[in-house]
């Protein structure tokens, strides 16, 4: 029951904000020792993890790759791409990602896209260079996050409903094994993988609309801006007018 207080200390770390490195760190080295470890089995233990998951760590190559990319300008690129597109709006530019993430996690392809690796360097700059072109300048900040959201969500939608449709996938596999043990039954994943896509066919008309309203939505919004800035000029001038 002792080898607990290692919780205790995760609780503690998080509840003072210490950095979160630090703090699983030192949960993991008092749990070892707690559980009457020597310091070499608990780094030992600590090397086999880190070399069992490693794949975990990817995200400290990808990261630093990402933020080169942006700082040679990948974003300003992806602005000028959709800058020139000017039918393309915003609603229709995410309802084609939404369509292209879900037909490549159907096949297994779910890690050439993501919130890191393509959201945030290229869809959502993308996505606000539609709204900018149609709204004809800079867009408030609050239209921004919106839009990044409505970009992440994209991404989401579209490589869960999709990855279900892969016989390969991992969550496919867990409910045919789950099955097959539990129930005695003879569960293919095939199957499953086929009832998966009226369920992806379905996500994508609906989520797909939502993208699309998210167009009408923008224009209100914007209309609601320039009047507001209208309104803010024009009473500028009158009190220049009356000095």
């Amino acid at each position: 029951m002792i080898v607990l207080l290692g919780v205790l200390v995760v609780i503690l770390g998080f509840a003072t904000r210490r950095n979160p490195l630090l703090v699983v760190g030192a949960a993991g080295i008092a749990t070892g020792l707690l559980g009457r470890m020597s310091p070499q089995e608990v780094l030992a233990a600590f090397g086999s993890s880190f070399a069992s998951s490693r794949s975990v760590t990817v995200f400290v190559i990808t990261l630093p790759v990402i933020g080169l990319l942006e700082r040679y300008g990948l974003q300003e690129q992806a602005r000028n791409l959709i800058g020139r597109l000017g039918r393309l709006t915003t609603g229709r530019f995410l309802a084609l990602y939404l369509l292209i993430r879900q037909l490549t996690a159907s096949v297994g392809l779910t890690s050439i896209g993501g919130p890191a690796q393509s959201v945030r360097p290229l869809i959502a700059p993308m996505a606000e260079a539609a709204a900018e072109t149609r709204a004809g300048g800079p867009l408030p900040q609050r239209l921004r996050e919106k839009i990044r959201s409505h970009a992440s969500g994209a991404d989401t939608i579209g490589m869960f409903f999709g990855e279900d449709c892969f016989i390969a996938i991992g969550s496919i596999l867990l409910i045919t094994g789950f099955v097959n043990s539990t129930y005695n039954q003879h569960l293919e994943p095939l199957s499953l993988a086929l009832w998966a896509i009226p369920s992806a066919v379905c996500a994508f008309l609906i989520h797909g609309a939502r993208l699309l309203h998210l167009d009408r939505v923008l224009e209100r919004e914007l209309a609601v801006v320039a009047a507001e800035n209208d309104r803010a000029a024009h009473t500028t001038r009158r009190s220049e007018d009356l000095k």
